[in-house]
């Protein structure tokens, strides 16, 4: 990959909202970022899981794999059990968006990547992922202390870690890493709010906007 030189976006955990995604492209859009990247969890939870995909296809973006987005490619739904009535509608649920996905999205989600590393024009490294360089599906909250964070980078030579997987953005400097969570498109604790962050590199570093849109 080239070097990263303009503006480009990175927001995670869509889980199949559509309208909070379109909120979050039409803001992009605005602002003409078109380097797109998404950090896993993309389409279970919503009710739009194939049009997400094919609008996230659509426009080129670069996608992660969630463990959401890996159970749907790999665990059968009728071999799920439920123990009372909100696990079983989580199942319900799960069961419609593999139907809606078919076979052809599932296989292709089992094919997405679990980091992405760019390289900047200042000569640094972002590294996305969903949950933390240590394992890409536990995920990075904002409580953490300095050591249990060092633990979770695992000596990973990146200098930006971007990740999601928590839906509470927040930004962090330990030693020198610069730790980004992006929040969540879809499930925002705040509710109809869609987080995303924009990363505009330098010559000298990079600046970062933590944001967010209404929907």
């Amino acid at each position: 990959m080239a070097p990263a030189s303009q503006p480009l976006a990175v927001f995670s955990d869509v889980h199949g909202n559509l309208p909070a995604l379109e909120a979050v492209l039409a803001e992009l859009a605005r602002r003409a970022v078109v380097d797109i990247f998404v950090t896993g969890d993309l389409l279970l939870g919503g009710n739009a899981p194939l049009e997400t995909w094919m609008r996230l296809s659509a426009i080129g973006a670069r996608c992660l794999l969630g463990p959401s987005d890996l159970a749907l490619a790999r665990v059968k739904a009728n071999t799920l059990h439920a123990s009372d009535e909100t696990e079983a509608e989580k199942i319900r649920v799960f069961a419609e968006t593999q139907t809606s996905l078919g076979e052809l999205v599932q296989k292709r989600l089992s094919q997405l990547p679990r980091q992405i590393r760019i390289p900047m024009i200042d000569g640094r490294e972002i590294l996305l992922v969903h949950g933390s360089p240590k394992d890409p599906f536990e995920t990075i909250s904002h409580d953490l202390d300095d050591e249990e964070l060092r633990a979770m980078l695992d000596d990973d030579p990146a200098d930006i870690v971007i990740c999601g997987g928590t839906h509470v953005p927040w930004n962090r400097m330990l030693d020198e890493v610069q730790l980004i969570n992006v929040g969540s498109v879809g499930e925002s604790p705040e509710g109809r709010i869609a987080h995303f962050t924009i990363v505009s590199p330098k010559m000298d570093g990079a600046d970062f906007e933590q944001s967010w849109v209404e929907y």
